[in-house]
């Protein structure tokens, strides 16, 4: 498989976000849960021309219906849209590549700013060319910690704020850039130290987490189990000192 035109092509998807016309042609799948032409078009474009590059792999997208089985590509065209909408920047395409056992190749894009994250199994993670070491695993009082609450999911906010209050309590500090595709790859490059969510869908994290593998950090359901690719699920993750944290913190506030 030719990488490097997978890279490419993700790249050249990503310049959709510039387009102000796309971006403005805003709908909604839910309150609070934006689509725009940009994601479609993204989609459309990669499906396309990963057809065209192998057409017997399957393809998996935020955009599309249904959980193809066997190998196939997990895309989501924008991770974090409502940042676009509001142009707050902090948005990224997300491409994997799933075997059909397990991840091994992964690109995260954010055309803002130019940051390429890309990681192949057993071959290191990589930002903007640049290969990554083992991710720093400081104590969880000189770390940042990432969370998502999703807009989608508010029933869950009083047990994710309950978490949420307990790691910054013990923490250095704590972001929402609202990307998590983002998130979970800067835990890899060592800017970020932890990640958890109530619920994320495979299109969210499945690039991140080979990113995270390589760069030896550990990533679960809250139940402890190894992450699927095949619908939504709880999600944690971290260096090993902080995942371990975050595991235990989830067990004492998680109501189910």
């Amino acid at each position: 498989m030719d990488y490097n035109k997978i890279i490419e092509l993700v790249k050249q998807a990503g310049q959709l976000v510039f387009d102000k016309e796309l971006k403005e042609n805003v709908k909604t799948k839910c309150p609070s849960d934006f689509v725009t032409a940009v994601d479609l078009g993204i989609s459309n474009f990669l499906k396309e021309e990963l057809h065209r590059l192998a057409p017997e792999i399957a393809f998996m997208s935020e955009e599309e219906d249904g959980v193809p089985t066997g190998a196939r590509w997990i895309l989501d065209p924008i991770d974090g849209t409502t940042n676009l909408v509001y142009d707050y920047n902090m948005s990224s395409v997300s491409l994997a590549y799933f075997d059909g056992t397990r991840v091994t190749f992964g690109v995260i894009y954010n055309p803002f700013c130019g940051d390429l994250f890309v990681a192949k199994a057993g071959g290191g993670a990589y930002l903007n060319g640049v290969r990554l070491g083992k991710a720093p695993d400081r104590e969880l009082q000189d770390c940042i910690v990432e969370f998502g609450a999703g807009v989608t999911w508010k029933q869950y906010a009083d047990e994710s704020f309950a978490l949420a209050k307990d790691v910054f309590e013990n923490c250095l500090d704590l972001r929402r850039i609202c990307s998590s595709a983002l998130a979970v790859a800067y835990i890899a490059a060592g800017k970020l130290n932890g990640y958890f969510e109530r619920v994320l869908k495979p299109w969210d994290y499945a690039a991140a987490t080979l990113m995270l593998a390589e760069c030896g950090c550990i990533c679960s359901d809250w139940d402890g189990n190894p992450i699927q690719y095949e619908h939504p699920t709880t999600f944690v993750c971290g260096t090993p000192k902080v995942y371990q944290y975050l595991y235990k913190a989830i067990q004492k506030h998680r109501q189910f």
